[in-house]
């Protein structure tokens, strides 16, 4: 899985340990830091490409974040694609949860689902809402999912 910065620099070891210096590289600044995680996704003719973001927020001093994207030609549905996306958030989740509890660091899980009835994404809110927090995370949707809905937007392509 290859990550970059927002700047375009490959990250060139595993994510894992780049988020971890991260954490101890802003809070030896002295920042204390909330992650939240989220994925966006579009369709382009036949194919459909996912941006996952890690976007650290440093309390009082703006932010950065790690990205990931991935093309597929599989057709979804609308509710499917938005469970995938969901999916795609809480495997980068649960592979990094262990170090944020580790240095005190809060997580959220941001799915770019709309809270309103009328809009179909709402079909999968359901579904995503009980999948992170079946998984122990905390959820944000539209209109608080930023990570998903406004970071990872910016960066897929």
């Amino acid at each position: 899985m290859i990550w970059r910065k927002f700047n375009g620099e490959h990250i060139r070891i595993p994510i894992k340990d780049e988020v971890r210096e991260a954490i101890v590289r802003e809070t030896n600044k002295g920042f204390r830091l909330k992650v939240c995680i989220g994925t966006d996704s579009q369709v382009k003719g036949a194919e459909t490409e996912f941006a996952t973001v890690i976007v650290f927020l440093r309390e009082g001093h703006g932010g950065f974040m790690f990205i990931h994207n991935e093309k597929t030609r599989k057709q979804f549905s609308i509710k499917e694609r938005m469970l995938v996306e969901v999916a795609k958030s809480i495997e980068i989740a649960y592979e990094l949860c262990d170090l944020f509890t580790e240095y005190d660091v809060d997580m959220e899980v941001h799915a770019d689902i709309n809270t309103n009835p009328h809009f179909k994404s709402n079909e999968a809110l359901r579904e995503a809402m009980g999948y992170i927090l079946g998984m122990g995370f905390a959820f944000k949707a539209k209109p608080e999912a930023f990570a998903s809905s406004s970071c990872a937007n910016k960066v897929v392509n």
